[in-house]
């Protein structure tokens, strides 16, 4: 563990923080969802929207969290209620950080399921047991038998295959691996794994992209199944069902861009300024963050976006990229078929798997931090009793998502209500708090302060007037489609015809409550330390 004052931990080097910045943000949304909605909205003319979203809100909302993470951490806070209220000294203001903890907690509980996938997909491959034929009903069975799609808290066992056929088993691996590097502290648990998984997780996807590039036309008596045609739903900014301008007014586009964005770059998650606030006072954070974001947008638009639907299209087709079986039936019912059809795809599909596992691992890592860290500073606890709490909580959580898998209804309320819903809420208090709270000056001031480059100025306007309108403007269309309209929503019925749905977002609530209540004792401890010493803390 590296001290700065005998108390307080912080990153051990540069490299190590935007390492670490990386994994949380490169997931398994670079390789998998990205590819999907580009293919799905357009190819090419998804990405202006792309773009735009992360210049006028991504990027801009990294910014506010790595400022007010730096400023708050100065002051002795690295969980988000505490930074909240070094940022604006008020009561209320611990309270609206609850989201910065709930939302990584729950996101993980299921994240780390998928997780266990990945993990389970490479071992599979490295042994062999992972050919099932050409015919995708094939890849589609095992995939339901293995996560539990077809049962409801079945033992999740493919009878015959021993461990390698336990989705349980390869869960229960994964939480250990997670739970050990995070017992391990900042330093040596978190910044260690991904100054490690980082570099090898770009390797694999290196040498798997080289062969993607090197597939050329594989079907002779399907000529237009080619390398150059699956490059082109990505790239071309127009497709069959629609053209460039088409796509660009059609408001699910830019929603779907928004949100890829959000879900990309862990934005509007708090687990950017818990990491911010590790960093010392004049470590920089305009270049950092810059370079963090740059890297993330490297993994996904240029590894992940050339992998996926090029591979998928040279052998399986344009229809079956446009509509993949199910949210997860690119990943793990398309591309296991793809790997079995070409030259030594048991290999490859080894690296691809793998590296989806580094890249699960290393996000799921960055969940769980702020919530030790309110924890730690907030209740006193050791990091030993912090994480053995977080433990039992979460490993309730995944048993719920385990338990409730069928048709995943459990995970796919969880994925809408925080992976996607409470995402915009956190974001817009985020910046109405950089705005209102800190004030636009005082945090380009702190953004500014040991920066080794200079923000333009013109983000003042983006940050104070751009971003908030894009967001808001992007969050009441998204609501009108998700609850509104008629022809899209289906929230509601949902709710009222699913026990799954509805004890899901009791779970949730419960969820909520507990973090009120540890923020709420944590309040109170700081308001006491406030009055003990008022230099030390606001």
């Amino acid at each position: 563990m590296v001290r700065t004052d005998g108390s307080r931990e912080v990153w051990g080097s540069r490299v190590g923080v935007i390492m670490a910045v990386m994994g949380s943000a490169v997931g398994l949304g670079n390789f998998l969802r990205f590819p999907g909605q580009a293919a799905q909205y357009g190819g090419g003319a998804f990405l202006i929207p792309y773009f735009i979203a992360f210049l006028l809100l991504g990027l801009p909302i990294a910014w506010v969290e790595w400022s007010m993470g730096r400023f708050g951490g100065s002051r002795g806070f690295n969980s988000s209620p505490g930074i909240f209220r070094a940022v604006w000294p008020n009561r209320f203001a611990p309270y609206l950080g609850v989201l910065s903890l709930v939302v990584p907690v729950v996101i993980y509980m299921y994240y780390l399921y998928v997780e266990a996938w990945c993990l389970a997909y490479a071992l599979r491959y490295l042994f062999g047991q992972m050919n099932f034929g050409t015919d995708p009903a094939a890849y589609q069975k095992f995939f339901g038998d293995f996560v539990g799609i077809t049962g409801n808290g079945d033992a999740l066992m493919i009878e015959g295959e021993g461990i390698l056929g336990s989705a349980i088993f390869f869960l229960a691996l994964c939480f250990c691996i997670n739970f050990t590097l995070i017992y391990r502290g900042l330093t040596k648990g978190i910044e260690w794994c991904c100054t490690w998984a980082m570099p090898l997780l770009v390797i694999c996807a290196l040498i798997v992209l080289g062969r993607v590039l090197t597939l050329g036309t594989p079907n002779a008596a399907k000529p237009d199944q080619n390398l150059l045609n699956g490059l082109g739903c990505i790239w071309n900014p127009s497709t069959a069902r629609a053209s460039l301008w088409e796509s660009l007014a059609n408001p699910e586009v830019w929603l779907a861009a928004a949100g890829q964005i959000f879900f990309s770059l862990s934005v509007g998650l708090g687990v950017l300024a818990t990491y911010a606030s590790y960093l010392r006072r004049d470590d920089d954070v305009a270049l950092s963050s810059v370079t963090a974001a740059a890297g993330n947008e490297f993994c996904e638009v240029v590894l992940g976006g050339m992998i996926t639907i090029p591979a998928a299209f040279v052998f399986l087709g344009y229809g079956f990229v446009q509509n993949p079986p199910g949210t997860f039936g690119m990943g793990f019912v398309a591309l296991p078929n793809v790997f079995n059809q070409m030259v030594a795809g048991r290999f490859f599909g080894f690296l691809f798997f793998l590296l989806l596992f580094l890249a699960a691992l290393t996000s799921s890592l960055s969940m769980l931090q702020p919530a030790i860290a309110l924890l730690e500073e907030g209740l006193g606890l050791k990091r030993k009793a912090s994480v053995a709490l977080l433990g039992w909580i979460t490993a309730m959580g995944a048993a719920f998502v385990v338990f409730f898998s069928k048709d995943l209804t459990a995970m796919d309320t969880f994925d809408f209500w925080i992976g996607t819903f409470a995402i915009f809420i956190l974001a817009t208090i985020e910046v109405f708090l950089f705005i209102f709270g800190m004030g636009v000056d005082r945090g380009f001031e702190e953004l500014n302060r040991g920066a080794e480059i200079r923000i333009p100025r013109i983000f003042r306007f983006v940050i104070k007037y751009v971003s908030p309108t894009y967001l808001l403007t992007v969050f009441c269309l998204w609501c009108y489609k998700e609850f509104f309209n008629t022809k899209t929503a289906t929230r509601w019925v949902e709710i009222q015809s699913s026990p799954v749905v509805r004890l899901s977002l009791g779970f949730i609530v419960l969820v909520i409550v507990f973090f009120v209540i540890l923020i709420a004792r944590s309040a109170k401890r700081w308001n006491a330390a406030a009055n003990d010493n008022p230099e030390v803390i606001p």
